[in-house]
């Protein structure tokens, strides 16, 4: 049974190995501050998933009781939670004074809730400018509208005049410009919902007294 136990510590620790040696960092220097701060190096990097599977390794091949594994482990947990977009914390089998903080700070500063992205498609569609005005993106909105009511008004005065192919090209390029700032104004919208939640999620991040800062 012992035997066996040794094995399986071996492995992890062959795992946490490699994945240090990935990073560029040599496998005789790497202890647990420089291997957690290479994966929160990952996280700052946008790489959510690779720097979460490489704390859950360091976790395994750390022993119980260091400091080093609690901190590892609250890490994995909140950049699990920013790479989901999560707001609530998993259920957690042992106490960990990280987390604690972090968890604190979550209910006594709640995410708010996504602004709906709606009203901004339907101004946007129905005039061109007003989803970006509707933001607060003045500048925004002064560009929509000069990208497609100039080319409106041309579509209009080329089908009053009867100018068939001309009317078609001016309207085809209405609706291109249309569109885009549909589009525009949408992706705005939820652009601004996900700084608010990173937002929030760093504060998170600082209240638990994590060391390193996984985001640029």
């Amino acid at each position: 049974m012992s035997m066996q136990l040794f094995s399986a510590k071996s492995c992890c620790l062959a795992f946490a190995v490699f994945f240090a040696a990935t990073l560029c960092l040599p496998a005789c220097y790497a202890g647990p501050a420089e291997a957690y701060q290479q994966a929160i190096t990952v996280a700052a990097q946008g790489e959510d998933r690779e720097a979460v599977t490489a704390l859950a390794m360091l976790v395994e091949a750390m022993p119980e009781h260091q400091v080093w594994k609690e901190r590892m482990f609250a890490a994995q947990i909140l950049i699990a939670m920013r790479a989901e977009r999560q707001i609530t914390f998993p259920p957690r089998e042992r106490p960990n004074a990280h987390l604690a903080l972090a968890s604190a700070y979550a209910a006594g500063y709640p995410q708010m809730s996504d602004a709906v992205t709606w009203p901004a498609a339907a101004l946007a569609t129905l005039f061109p400018g007003a989803g970006h005005a509707w933001q607060g993106r003045w500048r925004d909105a002064a560009t929509a509208a000069l990208m497609v009511w100039p080319m409106l008004l041309l579509t209009l005065w080329a089908a009053r005049r009867r100018m068939g192919p001309v009317t078609l090209f001016f309207a085809l390029i209405t609706l291109w410009f249309w569109s885009g700032t549909i589009f525009s104004s949408i992706s705005l919208a939820e652009r601004g919902n996900m700084e608010l939640y990173l937002t929030w999620w760093q504060g998170l991040w600082q209240a638990s007294g994590l060391p390193g800062r996984p985001w640029i």
